[in-house]
């Protein structure tokens, strides 16, 4: 069994029209959201031991974001390949990768990562920018992997979820201290009407 997990780049500007495909950079949520699910990954425990991404300047800033952010020491190898790729070229490196590599990650683009993703899992699943999908491959030789490999779709996550759960954790945390204040008034009633 191999780990995969596909990331989309994070979000990328928009503000400079001129500018090549290539060359844009992240934004400012963009640089926010990488970090944040690096953080994510590193909680599951799902850690790459590399990473092949897109020379898109978006992905490389994505994953260089996530690296350094959390203390990933993963390789990372940077293709043209990737690059707007086919769900074809996004294989053809995975199969190049030497057998004793368990857990990999690809930071790329959409429409082929997602195409990629619902070929191997037979599910079609948007992936926003900075989505993660994780993914367990019934293969134990990377070369094995091919456009007929039934993945078993683990999960997806993206930043829009942690942020979910922070506002909802927040919301929580607002709640108890109205409990507490709730109680605080009561007990001072009690000890009014004893007098």
């Amino acid at each position: 069994m191999k780990t995969l997990l596909l990331m989309r780049h994070a979000k990328s500007s928009w503000k400079h029209a001129e500018m090549p495909d290539h060359e844009r950079p992240l934004n400012k949520r963009g640089n926010k959201d990488a970090p944040l699910m690096g953080s994510l990954i590193k909680d599951k425990e799902l850690v790459p031991q590399r990473i092949l991404c897109s020379t898109a300047l978006r992905a490389t800033e994505t994953a260089r974001l996530l690296q350094e952010n959390n203390g990933f020491t993963s390789e990372t190898v940077f293709l043209d390949s990737y690059y707007m790729a086919e769900p074809n070229a996004y294989l053809e490196a995975l199969q190049t990768l030497p057998d004793e590599i368990e857990r990999v990650m690809v930071i790329g683009h959409n429409p082929g990562l997602e195409g990629l993703l619902q070929i191997l899992s037979g599910q079609i699943v948007p992936l926003s920018t900075a989505a993660v999908a994780h993914l367990v491959l019934p293969i134990d030789h990377w070369n094995e992997l091919n456009l007929d490999s039934e993945a078993d779709l683990v999960e997806t996550f993206s930043s829009h979820d942690l942020k979910e759960k922070e506002k909802k954790g927040k919301e929580k945390e607002k709640e108890k201290e109205k409990e507490k204040e709730k109680e605080k008034e009561k007990g001072k009633e009690k000890s009014k009407k004893k007098k």
